[in-house]
C-alpha cells in the first residue's frame, strides 16, 4: 500500500511541478505567451505563483515566485514521501539535515527541467516526421527546445535534410540527466 501511496503522490507532483517548470523557462526562453497552451500553464500555476509574487518580486525575466513555489511544492513532496516510508522519524533527519534536503530538491528540480527538454525534444522530433502542422503545441515546443538546438545547429550545419543538431542535443541533455542524478544528496 505505501509504494502505491508514494507512486500517486510522486506521479501528480511531478505532473503539477513541469507545469511550473514550464511556467518558469517559457519567458525565459522568449516563449509567445498567447500561445493557447502556454495560457493553459498559467491559468493552472497562477493560483499558487500570483499570491506569492506579492512578496516576491521577479528578477528581469527570472520569475523568482515560481522558482520559490517549485521549490516549496518539490520539498513539501519529498517529505510526504520520507514520512511515508520512515515514519516521524523523517522530521528529525528533514530538521537535521535540512540544507541536505534543500540541496536534493534543487537537483530533483533540475532534474525534473533537464526531462521535460527531454521530453520536448522527442516529441518534436515525432511532429516532424509525422510532417504535419500540429498548431499551437508544436509552436510552443519549437520555442522552448529552439534554443537549445540553435548553439549546436551553428557548430554542426544540417547535412542537406539531416540535422544532427537534435540527437546531439538529446545526447547532451541525457548526460546532464546522469550527472545531475550523481549529485543527489543523501540526508
Amino acid at each position: 500500500m505505501k509504494d502505491a501511496l508514494v507512486f500517486l503522490i510522486d506521479t501528480f507532483a511531478r505532473l503539477y511541478l513541469l507545469i511550473l517548470l514550464l511556467r518558469l523557462w517559457l519567458p525565459l526562453l522568449r516563449a509567445n505567451f498567447r500561445n493557447p497552451v502556454a495560457q493553459g500553464v498559467l491559468r493552472y500555476t497562477s493560483p499558487l505563483v500570483v499570491p506569492v509574487r506579492r512578496f516576491v518580486p521577479s528578477i528581469g525575466r527570472v520569475d523568482a515566485a515560481t522558482i520559490l513555489v517549485t521549490l516549496v511544492l518539490q520539498m513539501l513532496a519529498n517529505a510526504v514521501v520520507m514520512l511515508i516510508h520512515v515514519g516521524v522519524g523523517a522530521i528529525d533527519r528533514i530538521s537535521t539535515n535540512f540544507l541536505a534536503f534543500t540541496g536534493s530538491a534543487l537537483v530533483h528540480l533540475a532534474l525534473l527541467s533537464v526531462w521535460l527538454f527531454i521530453i520536448a525534444l522527442v516529441i518534436r522530433v515525432i511532429f516532424s516526421y509525422m510532417g504535419r502542422s500540429f498548431g499551437p503545441p508544436a509552436e510552443l515546443l519549437n520555442e522552448l527546445t529552439e534554443p537549445l538546438i540553435r548553439p549546436i545547429r551553428r557548430v554542426i550545419p544540417p547535412l542537406g535534410v539531416i540535422d544532427l543538431s537534435t540527437y546531439i542535443t538529446f545526447v547532451l541533455l541525457i548526460a546532464l540527466s546522469m550527472a545531475l542524478g550523481d549529485l543527489r544528496p543523501v540526508y
